[in-house]
């Protein structure tokens, strides 16, 4: 069984520093990576970066993270990237990773991802050159993150997006912003390549748990919707099983 704890929007600037690291104490005791689903800072500067790339380092368990729309904020996001990675944080955007967890394999794929709006409420690219260019990038990043996920070969596979996936995890949210707050096209790179699990971010007022289409468990970790520190989710375990207080998913992992 591998144990993996989630969160995202830590949102990490000076007000609150030092105080989401005070929260990680013991997660090695209850699980065997941290995922983070993006807005690791507040306003995407270069500092915020530093200070939670701090925040992350060294906690006893591997650390894999994407970028959400706040580290975007102030064009800092290279600065950002690098110094999460100097903290030996492994930041992932069109890209995948693989974890030795006690001799099993757990695969991660991330992107950022990028709105849109879901099957027969979403945009398109027609008409202004704008319009093309916002629904072009989530094309772009969805294929992107198929291309990742379907590269890993491992026991079990994540997908780790800043951007939902489904609208199940958005129940809360404005029906309005739901295309500023994820895409059907995620959905459909992660259930073509069948994986175990996504986790996701960004919808603060959305709830934890959704399926895709194909009927692959999807996490919303975003902090104000988690509630904790991390929720751990277990992939491979039996159905009687339990994940801390968390929940059992991927049990053919």
């Amino acid at each position: 069984m591998i144990r993996v704890a989630a969160v995202g929007d830590i949102h990490v600037g000076e007000d609150v520093r030092g105080l989401y690291r005070n929260r990680l104490t013991g997660i090695a005791d209850d699980a065997d990576i941290l995922l983070v689903a993006g807005d690791l800072t507040q306003h995407g500067t270069a500092e915020e970066g530093r200070m939670a790339a701090d925040e992350l380092r060294d906690i006893g368990v591997p650390v894999i993270t994407v970028l959400g729309n706040h580290d975007y904020h102030s064009d800092a996001e290279t600065e950002i990237t690098k110094a999460l990675q100097d903290a030996g944080i492994t930041v992932l955007e069109g890209e995948s990773t693989v974890i030795d967890c006690h001799g099993r394999r757990l695969g991660v794929a991330g992107a950022k991802g990028f709105g849109g709006g879901f099957a027969g409420r979403c945009g398109s690219d027609f008409g202004e050159p704008e319009m093309k260019a916002f629904i072009r990038h989530t094309k772009t990043t969805a294929a992107r993150l198929g291309e990742a996920l379907g590269a890993l070969d491992a026991d079990a596979r994540v997908a780790l997006t800043h951007y939902a996936p489904v609208k199940d995890t958005l129940n809360g949210e404005p029906l309005e912003i739901y295309p500023f707050l994820g895409s059907y096209l995620l959905a459909e790179v992660i259930d073509g390549a069948g994986i175990d699990l996504a986790v996701h971010g960004h919808a603060h007022r959305g709830v934890e748990k959704g399926i895709t289409p194909g009927g692959i468990p999807v996490r919303n970790a975003a902090l104000p919707v988690i509630e904790r520190a991390y929720a751990v989710y277990c992939l491979g375990g039996p159905d009687d099983v339990e994940c801390a207080t968390d929940d059992t998913v991927g049990a053919t992992a």
